[in-house]
Formats: C-alpha cells, sequence, structure tokens
C-alpha cells in the first residue's frame, strides 16, 4: 500500500526518493536559466540575431522568475502542492521543447519567459515542499538534499552542457533537457508525496508574512550577500583580466564549483544544529575571499586559493536562507519562500547592474573592495538576529 503524506513526513526513515526528484528539478531549473550563456554565438546563428540579442534569452529568464514569484505563489496558496510542483515542471518541458524546435526569436523569447515563471514557482515551492517531507529535526537536511540539484547544474551541468552543445548543437541540448523533466515527471508521480494547500482561514497575505520576526533580516542577509557574489561572478572575467588570468576563467570557475559542492554537503550534515554557526562561518569565508581577491590581485595561487574560499562561503548559503526563512515563516513557508526567490533574482540582476558601474567608472580592482561593504552589512544583519532569523541556542 503506498505511504501516505503523513507517514511520510512523520515517519523515521529520511524520504530520499522525494528529496532527490526535488534535487533533479533544481537541477533543470539551473541548467535551463544557465545553459544559453554558454552557447550564445550558436543560439544567436540559429535565430538570426547578435550575441548581446541571444543574451536576452538570460534576461526574460530571470525577468519572468523576478515578476512572478510573489503572485503566482500567493493566488495558489489553497491548491494542493503536487499539482503545482508538476504545473512548474511541465513549464519547463514546454518551454525547453519550444526553445529546441523554434526558428523564431520572438517565440523563444516567450518560451524562455514561461521557463522563467516556472522556475520562480518551483523555487518558492521547494524549500517548504521538502521540509514537509523530512521528520522535525531533520528539516535542514532535507532543504540541502532539494537544493543540493543547484551547485550540481553550475558546476558540471552548465560546462557539460557547453561541450555537447559544440558536439551535437544547442537545439539538441535543450531537447535533453526536455527529455530529462519527463524522466522528472514519472519520478516525482511515483515518489514526491501530494499536500493540501493552506485552508482558507489560514491563508497568509504578503505584509503579514513579512512582519514574522526573522523574515526580514533573512531578506536583508540574501540581498546583500547574493549582491555581493553576483558582482564577482558575473564580472570574474575582466576581474581576471587585470591579473593576466582571463584565459584561466575555467579553471577558476571549476575551482569554484568544486568547493561549492563540498559545502553544500557540509552545511546538509551539520545544518539542523548549527544554523547561525554555519551562516557566520559562511559570510566570513566570503569576506576573507574578497579580501584576498583585493590584497593579492596579481597572484595566481592566492586567486585560486580565494576561488576555493568563496565556493566553501557560496555552496550552502541557499540551503542556509531557504532553512531560515523556513523555520521563521512556519506554515507561510512558502510566501516566505517567494519573497526570498524575488529577493535573489533582485541581487543577480542588482550584481550586473552594480558590476557594471563599477568596472566602467573605477576598473576591475574596485570590485573585491567594494564586495567587503556588503558582506559586511550581510554579517551584522546575521548576527544581530540571534532572536529570530538565524537564531543562538542550543541544537
Amino acid at each position: 500500500m503506498p505511504m501516505t503524506a503523513t507517514a511520510r513526513a512523520t515517519g523515521a526513515a529520511f524520504p530520499w526518493a522525494g528529496l532527490l526528484a526535488l534535487s533533479m528539478a533544481a537541477f533543470i531549473t539551473i541548467l535551463t536559466e544557465a545553459l544559453p550563456a554558454g552557447l550564445l554565438p550558436a543560439i544567436g546563428q540559429g535565430l538570426g540575431v547578435s550575441e548581446a540579442g541571444a543574451g536576452q534569452l538570460v534576461t526574460v529568464y530571470a525577468i519572468g522568475s523576478l515578476v512572478a514569484a510573489i503572485p503566482l505563489t500567493t493566488l495558489t496558496q489553497g491548491l494542493r502542492r503536487r499539482p503545482l510542483l508538476m504545473t512548474a515542471i511541465v513549464g519547463f518541458l514546454i518551454a525547453n521543447t519550444v526553445t529546441a524546435l523554434s526558428t523564431s526569436y520572438a517565440l523563444t523569447l516567450l518560451a524562455r519567459f514561461v521557463a522563467g515563471v516556472a522556475a520562480g514557482l518551483l523555487w518558492a515551492l521547494a524549500a517548504g515542499y521538502a521540509a514537509r517531507m523530512a521528520p522535525d529535526h531533520l528539516k535542514g537536511r532535507a532543504i540541502a538534499v532539494a537544493m543540493a540539484g543547484t551547485p550540481l547544474a553550475l558546476s558540471l551541468g552548465v560546462p557539460a552542457g557547453t561541450f555537447l552543445g559544440a558536439i551535437l548543437g544547442w537545439r539538441a541540448c535543450f531537447g535533453l533537457m526536455s527529455l530529462l523533466t519527463l524522466v522528472l515527471i514519472v519520478w516525482v508521480l511515483a515518489k514526491v508525496p501530494d499536500f493540501a494547500g493552506a485552508p482558507a482561514g489560514r491563508r497568509r497575505t504578503l505584509r503579514s508574512v513579512l512582519r514574522l520576526p526573522g523574515i526580514r533580516p533573512v531578506l536583508g542577509v540574501v540581498l546583500s550577500f547574493v549582491l555581493a557574489h553576483n558582482i564577482l561572478y558575473t564580472y570574474i572575467a575582466p576581474f581576471l583580466a587585470g591579473a593576466g588570468m582571463v584565459e584561466r576563467t575555467d579553471a577558476v570557475l571549476l575551482v569554484f564549483g568544486l568547493a561549492s559542492l563540498v559545502s553544500i554537503w557540509i552545511v546538509g550534515v551539520l545544518i539542523d544544529s548549527r544554523l547561525r554557526a554555519l551562516t557566520l562561518a559562511s559570510i566570513a569565508l566570503f569576506a576573507l575571499a574578497a579580501g584576498m581577491f583585493w590584497l593579492w590581485r596579481d597572484a595566481p595561487p592566492a586567486i585560486y586559493a580565494a576561488s576555493a574560499i568563496w565556493g566553501l562561503a557560496f555552496g550552502g548559503c541557499a540551503t542556509l536562507f531557504q532553512t531560515a526563512s523556513a523555520k521563521a515563516a512556519g506554515p507561510a513557508a512558502d510566501l516566505a519562500q517567494s519573497m526570498l526567490v524575488t529577493m535573489w533574482n533582485t541581487a543577480i540582476a542588482g550584481g550586473g547592474l552594480a558590476g557594471g558601474l563599477l568596472l566602467g567608472r573605477l576598473g576591475p580592482e574596485s570590485l573585491a573592495p567594494s564586495l567587503l561593504i556588503l558582506i559586511a552589512l550581510a554579517w551584522g544583519l546575521s548576527f544581530a538576529a540571534r532572536d529570530h532569523g538565524f537564531p543562538a541556542g542550543k541544537p
């Protein structure tokens, strides 16, 4: 007899199969978002547009996530969770299939926007869904497993997709993602339990969730930390050019990606008992990396070491922030996650803008010291949130 949702949520067994399905959903989401960046020349040629025009496939995806996460999550609070999750996954299937087959630039842009909307909904659901599947004392670990697909996609999936794109063509890459999504649909139906939506009397407004203790500090840390990360990540090539290492950009990012995998493993093991300590350690490591990038920006060994420290700081941060948000929001976790998704995407867009301004006016040497200001803000917010958000206390 199939295990019920209640049994899955309260049983002693850790729900690996269902959580790994969510992890695969995260993998497909990130791969769908980031893959065009490695295939811009081929995509531009295939659609008859410039590389800058092809780059807008990434932009409209981010816009879709940014504008959809909060409204969709608010409007769907009462719906059952698995059909809603399936809707987001089917959105990726449709969008990637259209992208693989379309010869129209306008239609491809529309498909990418739909994929972004699906991503906004999925990210809002994922952490709360994972938490509901696991026992109370393992909710943080459950979120870590569900989020593991993110660093895997960034460190392995995107480079592999770029390599396959050069061999098979960019359309085949999006077709392969559609096939992966079909596998995921079957997996979710077989292994991910369904949960009821919020009853009418328990649905929250955006304002009421924002007023919950701990939510605003978490959102503030997300904005400052992720903004600092994206200033560096977006402009890592010009930064490395200042050190004469632009041709080693792929190696630097590989070091960053591998360290990120180590980070998410450490966070997954310790998060349920050490959320505050891990958050403060992550921010401190990022500050150390930024300082090394600043002081030894001309020394390749120091840059590789700083990249590894940066990866250790960043790899598990999504899990830390989503866990903190879910614990602070309680039953309103999905709506709180939609706010986190919106803040995260705002930081991505802001990183491109702020980094571009710094690069144009002050040069690449200004990037690293600018990060330290934002990292100090993240540290102050997280350190002060010892009662709610990133609470201190015994495990």
